[in-house]
């Protein structure tokens, strides 16, 4: 059964009023995590020992990167790779709290944290409240819950700045999409989804636009290249298409993140599947209709050397998801909605990715590129 979401200006308002609200990813029951959320500049000690009580999650602060700049907050782990990897160290405020896990402690900390001329000497590491930094350009780039939460309060009138917390069951289970809808019923809490954040976005907003196009040949044969710039980064990134793109018929798609020992050495795995660019950009050849999207994001020192270690078969060392996939699904989602894909054919890993439905993206499965 669908949940029965609020709009996003409905949730805007609450936000604006200083209530609380609770996102989730998707419209889905299944695969689904939420947060309660308030504004951070409306956050109180009442908002915090509700999220402790009842949410029962740890409770984080989303911030611009500016922002982090700003308080001179360092990321918790230098390099580091995953969906988390977005945590800063953890943060008290300097002054005017006791021993700083009070449900009035944790507020004043994120009062001192987004006052408008904040200084790094406001607050102390480490702490009780734990920052989240938001990507530029925010659900449009990674279609997460701390972007969202930035977005919502810029969206509500506020800073660009929210609490959350995740919502576990009273077992201590990452609550699913039923057991979100019962939570925000039961607290009269308004819900609504990132994906319906995303599409609200997109209806005026892009941050990518085209700036090249036209056909070229490859080894693998004739591609169309459309090329876009990205206004909040200013990278580059490519896009290669061949067939007839249409949003009602499956397409054969890869977006792709530069790896030198799988695309330059075309090292392989002996038993997992290897998406190296050449072996993609074959598939869709092979298929008539296809799109291969190459996105501007450089290969980090550890991220290589993790390749090698793969590569040479260290013990101990297990292919994961690469950080970028986490954070580059959104810039990777609108350029696939700007040629027109709408049912994918997915060329990469079976993980989850969050609130692709904004986009009018739909995965229907997932291939190896030898198939």
């Amino acid at each position: 059964m669908s949940m029965e979401l609020n709009t996003v200006d409905e949730l805007i308002s609450d936000l604006r009023q200083g209530r609380m609200v609770v996102v989730i990813d998707d419209d889905a029951d299944s695969n689904n995590e939420g947060v309660v959320m308030v504004a951070a500049e409306h956050c109180e000690a009442k908002h915090v020992t509700f999220m402790a009580r009842q949410a029962r999650g740890l409770i984080c602060l989303t911030l611009t990167e500016e922002r982090c700049q700003q308080l001179d907050l360092p990321p918790m782990v230098e390099d580091a790779q995953g969906e988390k990897a977005n945590f800063t160290l953890s943060i008290e405020a300097a002054t005017g709290i006791d021993t700083g896990i009070s449900a009035v402690d944790r507020a004043r900390t994120v009062q001192v944290a987004v006052a408008p001329h904040a200084l790094p000497g406001d607050i102390v590491q480490p702490g009780h409240i734990f920052p989240l930094t938001a990507r530029p350009g925010g659900v449009l780039t990674r279609a997460g819950h701390t972007e969202a939460g930035s977005d919502y309060a810029r969206l509500a009138g506020l800073l660009p700045s929210a609490v959350i917390a995740d919502i576990l069951t009273p077992e201590g289970e990452v609550a699913d999409g039923k057991a979100l809808r019962e939570f925000a019923a039961h607290h009269d809490l308004k819900i609504g989804s990132i994906a319906d954040l995303i599409h609200f976005r997109m209806v005026n907003e892009r941050t990518i636009r085209r700036i090249r196009e036209g056909a070229i040949d490859t080894q693998y044969g004739e591609f169309r290249l459309t090329v876009y710039r990205d206004q909040t980064a200013d990278d580059v990134h490519l896009a290669l298409s061949c067939g007839e793109i249409r949003a009602d018929e499956p397409t054969l798609v890869r977006v792709h993140v530069q790896s030198v020992m799988r695309d330059l050495v075309t090292s392989k795995l002996s038993d997992r599947p290897t998406w190296n660019l050449g072996s993609c950009l074959q598939a869709v050849a092979d298929s008539g209709r296809g799109v291969v999207v190459l996105l501007a994001q450089a290969e980090g020192p550890e991220q290589l050397l993790a390749s090698i270690d793969m590569a040479l078969g260290e013990p101990g060392v297990e292919p994961g998801v690469l950080p970028s996939t986490y954070t580059t699904v959104g810039l990777g989602s609108q350029i696939l909605q700007d040629l027109g894909v709408g049912k994918i054919h997915l060329m990469g890993a079976p993980i989850k990715y969050n609130a692709i439905s904004g986009f009018e993206l739909e995965v229907l499965d997932f291939v190896d590129p030898g198939q």
